[in-house]
């Protein structure tokens, strides 16, 4: 178990020693989220939650816990995160077991946040964006922090249309934007 302090708030993060970053908030998570700013209507997807710091975040931030949405494809994980959230009073998500967003219920997301497996091959994160693009409304915004710059600077403007990056100790976060239905690369007919 560690602690991390958002908005003057200790949450309290229990993990386990198979899930992502056992010891400590990982650092590129960390950086990701000093870039995101959360509305309290926001409606959330935690996109490969691990033990769900994302969402701790968002619920932290004012996000309404029935706004946030957390997945991952190892039941473990979706049960650690469940437990986080109850344990720092934040009641209400939806908590999905599934690979990338196949059991994820609706598609008006405003915010989806993700700190995909990137040092694997990029199926994983070819599917986390597609799919998340679809599942984002008009003006939601993706933010992912990789290690991996070029990938996934090329596969969001594919989609996308454009892609905003900042780099930090490290790390690559990427924030893009959904503008229209269709995919950046493809032509409606």
């Amino acid at each position: 178990m560690y602690t991390i302090t958002i908005n003057a708030r200790e949450l309290k993060v229990e993990t386990e020693n198979s899930l992502f970053s056992p010891k400590e908030a990982d650092r590129g998570t960390l950086a990701m989220l000093e870039l995101v700013s959360f509305g309290q209507e926001d409606k959330v997807l935690d996109l490969g939650c691990g033990c769900g710091i994302v969402s701790l975040v968002a619920a932290a931030s004012g996000v309404d816990p029935k706004n946030i949405v957390l997945t991952d494809v190892d039941p473990l994980a979706v049960s650690v995160a469940k437990k986080n959230m109850t344990k720092n009073g934040f009641d209400g998500a939806v908590f999905v077991t599934g690979d990338a967003l196949t059991n994820v219920p609706g598609s008006d997301f405003d915010l989806i946040l993700s700190n995909p497996p990137y040092h694997t091959d990029f199926k994983v994160a070819k599917a986390f964006i597609e799919k998340g693009f679809n599942r984002l409304k008009i003006g939601g915004r993706m933010f992912m922090v990789t290690k991996r710059k070029d990938w996934y600077k090329n596969k969001l403007i594919a989609i996308f249309g454009g892609v905003k990056i900042c780099e930090k100790d490290g790390y690559f976060i990427f924030e893009t934007q959904k503008r229209s239905m269709t995919y950046a690369g493809k032509k409606s007919k």
